[in-house]
């Protein structure tokens, strides 16, 4: 089962105007375990990748994740046995990234979370159940 939405599938995210981070990680394939160069874009609650870092309205992401089926991002250095990994959790599967430093790795951490923090779904008055207002 893919942890990616189909690459066509933006949500109406123009993401190459005003993006929240954008930088280069080396991502490992979902399928083919190989390590790849991607340039990632995070935006309103999606990350996009794509091979080149000059990004336009005409350009196609390789793959989106979007942040609201994430369940953890965190550091994977010890998991991967490399410096500067880090894994993003969904309830399909795990993500694994590298990034240029520990800067670039905390940065991406801390925003990624803040994001899944925004946009994880809220819960609503009408899900809350208390059983002890129920005598």
């Amino acid at each position: 089962m893919a942890l990616t939405e189909k690459p066509n599938d933006y949500g109406g995210v123009e993401f190459w105007s005003n993006p929240e981070r954008t930088g280069w990680l080396t991502k490992q394939g979902e399928y083919i375990k190989t390590w790849r160069r991607r340039w990632f874009v995070l935006k309103q609650g999606k990350l996009f990748w794509f091979k080149e870092s000059s990004i336009t309205g005409a350009s196609r992401p390789r793959g989106v994740i979007p942040v609201s089926t994430c369940l953890t991002v965190k550091g994977a250095e010890d998991i991967l046995n490399k410096q500067y990994a880090f894994e993003l959790s969904t309830k399909k599967g795990t993500m694994y990234f590298i990034a240029d430093s520990e800067k670039e790795k905390e940065d991406w951490i801390n925003s990624i979370g803040r994001s899944i923090v925004q946009h994880s779904r809220s819960v609503t008055d009408s899900e809350i159940v208390d059983y002890d207002s129920k005598r």
